[in-house]
């Protein structure tokens, strides 16, 4: 049986800029999963439906729920993490 073993994040703080960027990575990655649906034949619909491709997330991010907004939050949160965590750094220019 698969136990996922992601590595531990939980003593890296993210200062405030890079907090800032959390939000344009969880838009970025909202829309490279749209897209992906797009180019798969997926549709807008009120309800989720497997068999017909369609979904109701197939619409821009601040159109999203906050629950699905948080979803894409969390993976940004914990990539960056994730490079902080293996030393590498981030800074704007």
């Amino acid at each position: 049986m698969y136990t996922p073993k992601p590595i531990d994040t939980s003593n890296i703080v993210l200062p405030d800029d890079l907090l800032e960027l959390t939000e344009k990575i969880a838009e970025n990655v909202h829309e490279v999963w749209a897209k992906g649906r797009v180019d798969e034949g997926w549709t807008y619909a009120k309800e989720r439906n497997d068999q017909k491709k369609q979904t109701p997330c197939l619409v821009p991010y601040g159109d999203l729920p906050e629950s699905e907004k948080d979803y894409d939050r969390n993976t940004a949160i914990q990539t960056i993490k994730l490079i902080l965590s293996l030393g590498y750094e981030l800074k704007k220019k």
